[in-house]
């Protein structure tokens, strides 16, 4: 099953069109998730969040949900499954965020996925640019999930 089929996938936000210029400006301030706070497994570290003084008021759609997937744009391309704990997050374009809206497939099993080596090489195969590779939607869309039973993805 195509990644684009289980899934809406949308890009971060483009931040310096809401950043405040001046202090006076700043209407509210928010946490960012940024590829410092990610390690390369998957995982949010414990380092501290950006934060990030906006213009205005952000939609919601620009923030972490329980059980969304963040993916880096960038190589090494890391998927991130996204906890109670760590949502509210304020995510920058250069990820994506994926929400699975297929019952058949658990979330935290498509995040595993994506970081296995033979997704992460299919991503390399397919990036643009030159200066500062990177993948986007149309390509996360193409990618092929195996559909196991659910206990199967579990384990």
């Amino acid at each position: 099953m195509l990644l684009g089929r289980i899934s809406d996938i949308k890009s971060g936000l483009v931040l310096v069109r809401k950043k405040a210029a001046i202090q006076q400006e700043v209407k509210k301030t928010y946490n960012l998730i940024t590829v410092k706070n990610i390690d390369d497994n998957g995982v949010i570290n414990n380092e501290p969040y950006d934060k990030f003084e906006s213009n205005e008021i952000l939609e919601p759609i620009y923030f972490t949900e329980k059980n969304d997937i963040l993916i880096r744009l960038s190589y090494p391309y890391t998927a991130i499954f996204i906890d109670e704990e760590h949502s509210g997050l304020l995510v920058p374009s250069y990820f994506a965020i994926i929400k699975i809206k297929n019952d058949m497939f658990l979330p935290e099993y498509v995040a595993l996925y994506l970081n296995t080596e033979k997704v992460k090489q299919e991503l390399l195969k397919s990036q643009t640019g030159t200066m500062m590779p990177s993948t986007n939607k149309n390509i996360l869309n193409g990618i092929a999930i195996n559909q196991l039973s659910k206990e199967e993805q579990k384990k």
